[in-house]
């Protein structure tokens, strides 16, 4: 069972993240009506310093540093692919974020299926782009209630029984209410406490690991006495594995919708761009998590069969005194906090203006879309507990390694869309679901693994992704053949692919 000590120390943490969500309406408060814009979107009013708390605290979830770094334990090298995949995320979050921001508040688009049908003018691709986006999140959002089971389980401080599952339902209530409340603006004051504790418990549990046990070195001559050694370096057969996935991943990660909702709230895309240029100090945090699962391995942690990611949150309470662990716990229950609300919020949205507004309720007013959003924002939190609760843990996570594969395959309609509109809608939706199929029947083939069987194993996403794209320009060619029309474009943009000359350098033109 935990000590008084850590419990304290936890609570005292969780109590200031929901202080600090009553007081989310003090973010910048709107003398607007009441509109989708002002509740999921924050009027897109966040300067540079909050945009990166909380789109770094929406991207870096609590399941990431729990799965990481358990991943490390029972795998050893291959889980690091994680880290390459965030900072090859960055350069492509700094060209398509910021300019699909740009265009988002230049047109007034919330979701990503917005711009979709903006620039296709195809209600059908827009609708699946929306309900894509929010198939591949539910059981995101799932899985960070798991990681906080797992933490908490860890510490002794989750109870068997009834009585845990009220523990999980009680850290979800204040939240569910201050995001019906205050919508964007809870999350975003709350990744603020996410940001200054898990830095801070970081550094002091890698700085005590690396006292205790000796240094890098003898951390990682431990593990590999444990693991056999060569399983500390990738072999070759598996760098085909680890590069498709660290590159998938980082495509698919920027079309998720909560990722998107926290860009879109920049107040500038000139924000965005500061914003992604200082996300990398993520991603070191994410790297030490990984190295925590090896000092595991070092310390001779025995981790549950099938739980892994409790490696760390077990070498926690073994080695760090009861306040330091209660601020570790606390840190990784609100880092599922901020991403599980902005979730919340970006699958509402999707589905009440690509969904209800579209083809429900065409004349809704902005005061009746925020009231839908709040509701279908709680449903879909009590939705992902009812999961938990009544759900194998493994379904989850069978779940969300599809979603990383299902979102995917948006990205030609969204980020191919950004620079060209050559491509027929058409030949989109025809592409979408050639790429669904397959990536689908690959996955479940596997036994529910995201990368296929043989020598060389590649990450199924990117397999489907190609086929996506083969499909959509092999249909656009033969649409424009028959002359097949296509919708209007309103988006501005230029219909295909242009390239900057640089003026020639002359005597008076230097």
């Amino acid at each position: 069972m935990a000590d008084s000590a850590m419990t304290a120390t936890f609570l005292a943490v969780i109590g200031g993240a929901s202080l600090l969500a009553v007081t989310a309406r003090r973010l910048r408060p709107s003398d607007r009506l009441p509109s989708l814009e002002g509740w999921a979107l924050a009027d897109r009013s966040l300067g540079p310093v909050w945009t990166w708390l909380l789109l770094g605290g929406t991207i870096f979830t609590a399941y990431t540093f729990t799965a990481v770094p358990g991943l490390a334990y029972g795998n050893g090298a291959a889980a690091f692919f994680a880290v390459p995949y965030t900072v090859i995320v960055c350069p492509i979050a700094f060209v398509l974020l910021s300019r699909l921001g740009e265009v988002a508040r230049r047109h007034g688009y919330i979701t990503a299926a917005d711009f979709v049908r903006g620039r296709y003018g195809s209600a059908p691709l827009a609708l699946v782009v929306a309900l894509t986006g929010i198939l591949a999140t539910m059981p995101y959002l799932a899985l960070q209630l798991l990681g906080i089971r797992a933490v908490l389980t860890a510490g002794g401080v989750y109870p068997r029984g009834a009585t845990g599952d009220l523990v999980m339902v009680a850290l979800f209530a204040g939240l569910a209410v201050a995001t019906y409340r205050h919508g964007l603006r809870a999350p975003t004051v709350i990744s603020a406490l996410k940001a200054v504790a898990v830095f801070v418990s970081l550094t002091a549990v890698t700085w005590l690991v690396l006292e205790r046990l000796g240094g890098p070195g003898a951390v990682f001559d431990g593990a590999a006495e444990r693991l056999g050694g060569p399983a500390l370096l990738l072999s070759p057969e598996q760098q085909p594995a680890y590069a498709t996935l660290a590159l998938g991943s980082a495509l698919a990660l920027l079309m998720y919708p909560h990722v998107l909702t926290a860009g879109f709230a920049a107040d500038s895309p000139r924000t965005l761009r500061k914003v992604v240029v200082a996300l990398p100090a993520w991603t070191g945090l994410l790297a030490l998590f990984g190295f925590l699962g090896i000092a595991a391995l070092a310390a001779g942690v025995r981790a549950p069969e099938g739980g892994a990611e409790t490696a760390v949150p077990m070498l926690v309470d073994r080695l760090m005194p009861g306040p330091l662990a209660g601020l570790v716990f606390g840190a990784i229950t609100v880092g599922a906090l901020v991403p599980a609300a902005v979730m919340s919020i970006a699958a509402a949205t999707s589905f009440v203006r690509n969904v209800y507004v579209e083809y429900v309720h065409p004349t809704a007013t902005p005061k009746r879309q925020v009231r839908i959003a709040k509701a279908v924002s709680l449903t879909a939190k009590v939705g992902a507990v009812a999961f938990v609760f009544g759900l194998r843990d493994q379904d989850a996570v069978n779940l969300q390694l599809l979603g990383g594969v299902w979102i995917l395959q948006i990205f030609p309609a969204v980020a191919v869309g950004l620079f060209t509109g050559r491509l027929h809608p058409r030949a989109l939706l025809a592409g979408w679901g050639a790429g669904m199929l397959a990536g689908t029947f690959l996955v479940v083939r596997e036994g529910f693994s995201s990368l296929g069987s043989g020598p060389f194993q590649i990450y199924a996403g990117l397999v489907a992704l190609l086929l996506n794209l083969t499909v959509a320009l092999a249909g656009t060619a033969a649409l424009e053949r028959l002359g097949v029309p296509r919708g209007a474009d309103l988006t501005d943009l230029p219909s295909r692919l242009t390239v900057r000359r640089r003026p020639e350098t002359g005597a008076n033109n230097p």
